[in-house]
């Protein structure tokens, strides 16, 4: 079998996940994980697929541990690689996985972490005076919406009664509904906060330009060290969600499809967490 270079190879890759829909998030994320990959290949003059053995993987999985990745971050990478070289298989560039038996490094769960309603309502304090992170926090509190949801929600995709969620990536279409607080919140940010601009996102920057995943994380990590909450990320507002829709007895099933998770038993997770022994009943979340 004739072997094409990886530098040839990677690219085709890449094109075949945007051709599958995959999140621009996850493209860039898998196209930063293999020029990784291929850059310490090349340093082992490992140029093309037949010359990668099993042991070339490994040594680039340990290599990242030397250099103090995470072993969650490492394991990550690694399903990029594995990724890659099964595709490399289907697509008849190469006869064999050598990524198939190379394990991912043992990776220790910790337990997802959330405000208490003390810690939500100074982080509200903070916020107040700046519509545009009030309302995102608001939303994330409110809806339980993904960073990267917010980040690409358009204007016309927000009702006054409800916000739909575009499919992406594997995430089928979803509708959740609006309280009266992320309401007030969402019309007085478009009202008075928003910046006039064509731009279809409801969240832009002062030029009108769709603010970026990492800007409004940043933004809201700033907000959370002045409330005096530093222990916690953007991530934790969406598991607080979750865990007080629980314990105020909303149902499993209305915070499973509001969350966007795929299996129920996602949401039954964090009935430990949240210390709720019985799920409740009620079909309509709560406002926090």
């Amino acid at each position: 079998m004739a072997q094409e270079p990886l530098k040839k190879l990677l690219p085709e890759f890449i094109k075949s996940l945007a051709e599958k829909g995959r999140s621009p998030a996850t493209i860039l994320a898998y196209k930063t994980d293999l020029d990784q990959m291929a850059s310490f290949l090349q340093k082992k003059s490992k140029v093309t697929p037949d010359q990668i053995k099993s042991s070339d993987l490994e040594e680039f999985r340990d290599s990242l541990l030397a250099k103090k990745f995470t072993a969650k971050s490492v394991s990550r990478k690694l399903n990029a690689v594995k990724t890659f070289f099964r595709w490399l298989v289907s697509e008849h560039h190469h006869d064999y996985d050598p990524s198939k038996d190379v394990s991912h490094p043992k990776v220790e769960l910790s337990k997802p972490k959330f405000l208490s309603a003390l810690e939500y309502r100074a982080l509200r304090d903070v916020v107040r005076g700046d519509h545009r992170v009030a309302t995102i926090v608001e939303m994330i509190l409110q809806t339980g919406m993904r960073i990267s949801e917010i980040a690409n929600l358009k204007v016309e995709q927000v009702s006054e009664e409800e916000i739909i969620i575009e499919s992406y990536a594997t995430q089928p279409q979803r509708k959740i509904p609006l309280n009266l607080a992320v309401k007030e919140a969402v019309q007085k940010y478009l009202n008075e906060g928003r910046p006039k601009t064509d731009h279809p996102h409801v969240f832009v920057s002062k030029t009108g330009k769709p603010l970026a995943v990492r800007n409004i994380r940043a933004a809201i990590d700033r907000y959370m060290q002045r409330a005096e909450i530093p222990g916690y990320s953007v991530n934790d507002l969406r598991t607080t969600f979750i865990i007080e829709n629980l314990r105020r007895g909303v149902d499993l099933v209305t915070i499973s499809q509001a969350a966007g998770h795929k299996r129920l038993s996602t949401t039954e997770f964090y009935l430990d967490l949240a210390g709720v022994t019985e799920p409740g009943k009620k079909q309509k979340l709560e406002e926090l």
